[in-house]
């Protein structure tokens, strides 16, 4: 199981490829919440979404054949990944579900990879592209069950705890590459507090479970949030080191999306402001003197969808 010093080692190797994204500090009582609130804008991060940093860890730290590279994901991880792909040279090819976003579609063909939408969900697209990869030789890059991806990914709660001072930080939750590279980063000294919607429960269920299982999954987050099972390796970093699981309501989601435009001018997909909703909705309530932090961790929406 990885821990702070892999996350730190990943984060030595990508740091010239990935944006330093920028934290955003508001008062108590700001968006109706009643502790102090730091946001990082995760969702400026070089693809839209903090998956640049997993992607490049791993084909940074990999051997890449000419066949390129092969990426399964609801979008923002495929554009991660045909990102890194094209600054470092190499070919991408990316298997998308039905459900992905047109947004992210063109996001990804912008990056000069090659498309697949293919299968209702995620787990289909990602069959398919292993299915690829064993053909071509091409390396196969996860969008969350992979240490090297999400010790990548876990540089945000490095950089993070650098910019702001924090008690708790919430996460959204998907297939839980990013709480795994978070809770391994701080989680030792920082209270970690996952959050998933009621349509995309994997670690929630997981944690009832006691194990991994799969889920049925739906809602307007469905398309980043959508693995229907937590990753393994993910869960074993969760079940020690994350403090607490909460759901939120896609009506919540939507509420939080909104108020980031109206009053802070930010524009984050549902995934991106799932655990702001926690706090605004009240599912995760701050204690007396409590320091809370989250990430706007995606913005690849269109842009009238929160408008």
């Amino acid at each position: 199981m990885i821990g702070r010093q892999e996350v730190e080692a990943a984060w030595r190797l990508i740091r010239k490829h990935v944006r330093r994204t920028p934290v955003i500090e508001l008062p108590a009582g700001a968006l109706g919440i009643a502790a102090p609130l730091a946001l990082k804008l995760e969702s400026m991060q070089l693809s839209g979404s903090f998956k640049g940093r997993g992607a490049f860890h791993k084909l940074l730290a990999s051997q890449v054949r000419s066949t390129g590279i092969v990426a399964a994901s609801g979008g923002n991880h495929g554009a991660a990944a045909a990102y890194a792909a094209r600054a470092l040279g190499h070919k991408a090819e990316i298997f998308v579900p039905t459900v992905a976003s047109p947004t992210k579609v063109a996001r990804l063909e912008s990056y000069g990879a090659v498309v697949h939408q293919v299968g209702a969900v995620y787990a289909e697209a990602r069959a398919l592209s292993e299915k690829r990869a064993a053909e071509t030789g091409a390396l196969i890059v996860p969008a969350y069950e992979d240490e090297v991806v999400f010790a990548g990914a876990g540089s945000v709660a490095l950089e993070f705890a650098e910019q702001a001072t924090f008690d708790t930080l919430l996460v959204a939750v998907g297939g839980g590459g990013l709480i795994a590279g978070c809770a391994a980063a701080i989680g030792e000294g920082t209270r970690i507090v996952a959050v998933e919607t009621e349509g995309t429960p994997t670690l929630y269920e997981a944690r009832r479970a006691g194990r991994p299982v799969d889920v049925a999954i739906s809602g307007i987050a469905a398309d980043a949030l959508g693995a229907s099972r937590i990753g393994t390796p993910n869960f074993e970093i969760a079940q020690k080191l994350v403090r607490d699981s909460v759901l939120v309501s896609d009506d919540a989601v939507r509420t939080a999306q909104r108020a980031l435009w109206e009053e802070l001018r930010i524009v984050a997909e549902p995934s991106g402001a799932t655990a702001l909703a926690a706090l605004m909705s009240g599912a995760y309530k701050p204690a007396s003197g409590e320091r809370v932090a989250t990430l706007v961790c995606g913005a690849n929406t269109d842009p009238g969808s929160v408008v």
